[in-house]
């Protein structure tokens, strides 16, 4: 995994968890990998991937079986959801809206785009709806 400067790397470690999760690779009440076990996929230190954990268990979106490990949440992919819709709308929306302002580009033609976008990648990024 290559990390980004300008976000910490255990909310970077966060969002490839939260993919994983959102894509139905650890789907709800299975164990995902152990802190080292992750740790030395993304060869980072272990305790930055307990962080990450710590800060996934508050948000709900995991939960811990002391001795045992951790698991996804019930409704971890609902909510893992929620919040990334939450900080989209908030926060790159808006740049995205003052770029396409800025470059005269029409939502007609982001709309012929995102239409193209769906043709081409069938899958869906998600299977939950909102």
């Amino acid at each position: 995994m290559d990390f980004n400067e300008n976000e910490a790397i255990y909310l970077q470690i966060a969002g490839y968890v939260s993919e994983h999760i959102l894509r139905g690779q650890w789907p709800p009440d299975d164990k995902i990998p152990s802190v080292r076990e992750l740790a030395g996929d993304l060869q980072v230190n272990p305790n930055t991937v307990m962080r990450t954990y710590e800060h996934l268990q508050n948000q709900q979106v995991i939960y811990n079986k002391r001795g045992i490990g951790f698991f996804v949440s019930p409704d971890g992919p609902q909510r893992v959801q929620e919040q990334r819709k939450a900080r989209f709308l908030q926060q790159e929306l808006p740049t995205f809206f003052r770029t396409i302002r800025l470059l005269g580009v029409d939502l007609l033609e982001v709309q012929e785009r995102y239409t193209q976008f769906l043709a081409e990648h069938p899958e869906p990024a998600s299977t939950l709806h909102s």
